[in-house]
């Protein structure tokens, strides 16, 4: 009886641990969580922060690496998911993310996914889970303590 008992326990443990596994293979209702990763991203992924303490509070400032620095003021092209800052249906500034919006709940789980804010050169773009490709100039932002992202596509437009 203790060995029935022990054989149903690991199969339903088995069973459990892979129906929580997502991805399109076995499971094709769940959603993919590809990162939409390219040289650009991985360029902006090393952005790092140096920690300076003013009084009582620690204060991050970005450090851009020398393959990052390579990128501020170029057009670039980047893939990736839209992160709405403000409700509604169409944005015209947002930030963009390597992982779509529902993969938030896991994040700092493997760090933070890299986002940039995405400035819209005309109109606006309607809100969509599905992945966009967008080109346009990377800025660092010059006073990220002060709000906004550091760093920032701008005059972008959507690519088909």
């Amino acid at each position: 009886m203790k060995q029935l008992i022990l054989i149903l326990t690991l199969a339903f443990s088995f069973i459990t641990s892979h129906a929580q596994i997502g991805g399109n293979g076995r499971y094709p209702d769940a959603p993919d969580h590809t990162p939409m990763m390219n040289s650009t991203w991985e360029a902006i992924d090393k952005m790092m922060y140096k920690v300076t303490t003013e009084g009582n509070k620690k204060v991050y400032t970005p450090h851009y690496p020398a393959e990052l620095k390579k990128l501020q003021n170029k057009i670039v092209q980047l893939p990736g998911y839209m992160v709405p800052l403000n409700s509604g249906r169409n944005h015209s500034t947002f930030m963009l993310s390597v992982l779509p919006i529902a993969q938030c709940q896991f994040c700092g789980t493997n760090g933070i996914p890299p986002m940039v804010e995405i400035f819209m050169k005309k109109g606006t773009i309607k809100f969509t889970e599905e992945p966009i490709k967008l080109k346009g100039k990377m800025v660092f932002n010059p006073e990220p303590l002060k709000g906004n992202a550091e760093i920032q596509i701008i005059d972008a437009e959507i690519i088909r």
